[in-house]
């Protein structure tokens, strides 16, 4: 049997998938006085103010091309702390978050951890792919303007 603070794989990965934004993986991994646990909901609240910003005074706004991929780049490092939770070997799992444990089934891979895989590998590709492609277009449109104003 395990005790309380027996830290589950698949637990972890679906937390990292659906709550990294907030540090929900960090929370339940580390607790409260993980530093990086902070800076999770920090550059995601950065993000979604940034796609605010476009909302409200449209695409032209040069603070909000600089905090969206901020929020791309948060919600793919969040799918690729799924994955590697995710694919860790239970050996590994349990020597970093269950050393104390008599068996190793807290760190065992089951179909729920491959569906976080899964899933967080999907989000993941799409957002670290939007975020990409965003800030190149945003990039050479700038320079377009900026070789507008040059050459007039």
């Amino acid at each position: 049997m395990h005790s309380l603070t027996s830290k589950n794989k698949t637990a972890a990965a679906w937390l990292a998938f659906i709550g990294g934004q907030l540090g929900l993986h960090r929370l339940y991994l580390f607790g409260l006085r993980d530093r990086w646990l902070w800076v999770h909901p920090i550059a995601a609240a950065l993000g979604w103010w940034g796609v605010e910003r476009v909302r409200l005074y449209g695409q032209d706004d040069q603070l909000a091309w600089v905090l969206i991929p901020l929020l791309g780049f948060t919600l793919a490092g969040t799918a690729l702390t799924a994955i590697y939770y995710g694919l860790m070997p239970f050996e590994k799992w349990n020597a970093h978050h269950n050393p104390d444990a008599p068996e190793a089934a807290a760190g065992h891979t089951n179909w729920l951890t491959i569906g976080a895989v899964v899933f967080a590998l999907l989000f993941g590709a799409v957002s670290l792919m939007s975020s990409i492609a965003f800030s190149f277009q945003r990039y050479f449109e700038y320079q377009v303007e900026e070789a507008r104003k040059i050459s007039q």
